[in-house]
């Protein structure tokens, strides 16, 4: 059956502030122009996200305003040179790790040239316009506009070597570098100096598409993030091909058909996806993590909030090996390296839940029962310089895969899912940190072998999750927790290690949840769709299809998810998720 019923663009449709948005530069001209009209003396500051283009902007938007005075920011910012040597401890020389940035954004701008950019403000008449990254630095501004981009865009520059780093002429260095620098330092810096911004902002610039752009109030853009915060919802889901990469989600969701694979989906990782905005005839896309930065208490919940800040702890995403490969051989920090080494104050604990298995299908997990472990790194080691291939059938375990099973995996086990399997992972949110021990010999879809961090990953290793331990504890633990007219719950794990619960409910009735004062996410594992609403009306009812993931707020309570439509009848189910209390 082909469920193209998948919605690859979903919209939170926000009622009541339809004449607060434009599209296209012309109507965002007029809308800050009739802002502008007998102003006498005006500072607009335009601050930006790094990597929206400022040419653009200038001469689509800016010039036409006719400023007296025209200051780019970024004249202020410190030489490519000392950025380098500010941030080389954060850098690193590793190709893919760096260490999270502490820094905050005035120290990469030199405080003279910011004083003499501000004077020139103060001297100035008529209108005035600041802007680029960091433009709240030269001028608070009468009028604040800030343009956002978001991180999925960001990267799609970087691919086509439009887009280096902010303050770096390195458009033609390696994909992974540049990712690296904006993960660990330019996407941690500009976040902390938005987030004020966006809390008095009086316009939201959405420039992800370029020629195309579109505008909010900031008044508006907060009322539809606190309406958000009300109601289930879904972000922005992106796919993208891999060396191992297969066919099922090209199939299932009417994905791109000339694509020769899809090897992940992230389906709800907020600090990656987008979110899309619906006022009247206008559409904004801001990063997802927007929300989170801004509402971090109704979307999470106390709780959570307090133990995690404004991050989204919960992960769901897609690994798509039907017709594919195995994925690499890997292993996850344990809590104590990841503080250590990179400045991250949580690991990836995760676990593969089996939307889809082909005959045959297994997944690789935990270490075999009796081995020498010096003797397996010696293995990997030998593996890795080109000498042999990895012997894994001596060394590591190999579980049959079947749709519907659960594997959980702490932080230091390790694992891979083999090929012929739809894996929905459900893991801690910080993704990127993954020690890749062996990758079958494999160059990466650029053509450079895959980095392999196999001095990280000796480090990790929990040698005790052998056969008989991972047998008992990580595969397949369904225990029955409670069960109701048409519907019954299962308690699934995580592992006692992670923070996440997971619950499956099978239903063909209406059944009944609550989020308990934290944030819940969920897939519709099975079944075509499903409709959520509120017993009490609180929200509008919201529809899901099959494989598709939605968050419910913690601000929301009470919901109740039932069969719908050509489902009607028949039983389903749901995973959901939560930051165990």
């Amino acid at each position: 059956m082909k469920h193209a019923t998948y919605d690859k663009y979903p919209e939170v449709r926000i009622a009541g502030w339809e004449n607060q948005a434009w599209s296209g530069w012309q109507a965002i001209q007029q809308a800050l122009k009739t802002r502008l009209a007998d102003a006498g003396k005006t500072v607009v500051v335009i601050d930006c996200y790094p990597g929206v283009r400022l040419e653009e902007l200038r001469e689509q938007l800016i010039d036409k305003l006719g400023p007296a005075l025209l200051i780019n920011a970024e004249a202020a910012r410190l030489s490519e040179n000392h950025l380098h040597d500010l941030l080389a401890q954060n850098l690193t020389d590793d190709r893919v790790f760096g260490v999270l940035s502490c820094h905050q954004l005035d120290e990469f701008f030199c405080p003279d040239r910011l004083d003499a950019l501000r004077h020139e403000v103060d001297q100035a008449q008529g209108l005035v316009v600041v802007y680029g990254p960091g433009a709240a630095l030269v001028h608070e501004g009468d009028i604040l506009v800030y343009a956002d981009l978001a991180r999925w865009e960001i990267q799609q520059r970087f691919r086509t070597g439009e887009l280096g780093n902010w303050g770096a002429s390195n458009e033609s260095e390696d994909v992974l570098r540049r990712y690296k620098r904006a993960f660990f330092i330019e996407w941690r810096v500009f976040d902390r100096h938005k987030t004020p911004l966006l809390k008095r902002a009086d316009f939201l610039l959405d420039t992800n598409a370029a020629d195309s752009p579109a505008m909010v109030s900031g008044e508006a853009l907060r009322h539809g993030l606190q309406q958000t915060t009300q109601q289930p919802f879904r972000v922005v889901p992106f796919f993208d091909p891999g060396v191992w990469g297969g066919q099922w989600m090209k199939d299932k969701f009417d994905l791109d058909p000339a694509k020769p694979n899809y090897a992940w989906c992230f389906d709800c990782v907020p600090e990656e996806n987008s979110l899309l905005l619906r006022f009247g005839d206008v559409r904004i896309e801001i990063p997802s993590q927007d929300l989170v930065l801004l509402y971090p208490r109704p979307l999470l919940g106390e709780k959570v909030h307090s133990r995690f800040g404004a991050e989204f702890p919960i992960r769901f995403d897609f690994l798509d090996t039907v017709g594919g490969q195995n994925l690499s051989f890997q292993v996850h920090p344990l809590t104590e390296y990841i503080q250590q080494h990179f400045g991250m104050h949580y690991t990836q604990d995760e676990s593969y839940y089996m939307l889809e298995a082909e005959p045959g299908a297994e997944v690789y997990l935990g270490t075999r029962t009796g081995i020498d472990p010096q003797e397996m790194l010696d293995d990997l080691a030998s593996a890795q310089r080109g000498e042999k291939a990895f012997d894994d059938e001596k060394f590591v375990n190999r579980f049959p895969a079947r749709k519907h099973d659960h594997f959980l995996i702490p932080a230091g086990t390790v694992h891979c899912s083999g090929s012929g399997a739809m894996v929905l992972e459900i893991s801690a949110t910080p993704y990127i940190f993954t020690f890749k021990l062996w990758d079958w010999g494999r160059l990466g879809l650029d053509g450079l072998p895959r980095p392999v961090h196999l001095e990280h990953g000796a480090q990790v290793i929990d040698w005790q999750r052998d056969t008989a331990w991972v047998t008992e504890h990580l595969v397949n633990h369904f225990e029955p927790v409670a069960d109701g007219d048409g519907w019954r719950e299962e308690r699934t794990g995580l592992h006692e290690r992670e923070f996440i619960e997971t619950r499956r409910h099978w239903f063909s009735k209406p059944v009944v949840h609550h989020t308990r004062g934290g944030v819940n996410v969920l897939n519709l594992v099975e079944g075509s769709e499903a409709l959520v609403d509120s017993p009490t009306d609180a929200f509008e009812p919201f529809i899901v299809h099959y494989a598709e993931t939605f968050i419910i707020p913690a601000a929301v309570g009470e919901y109740r998810i039932s069969p719908y439509g050509s489902a009607a009848g028949q039983q389903l189910a749901t995973m959901k998720a939560w930051v165990r209390g």
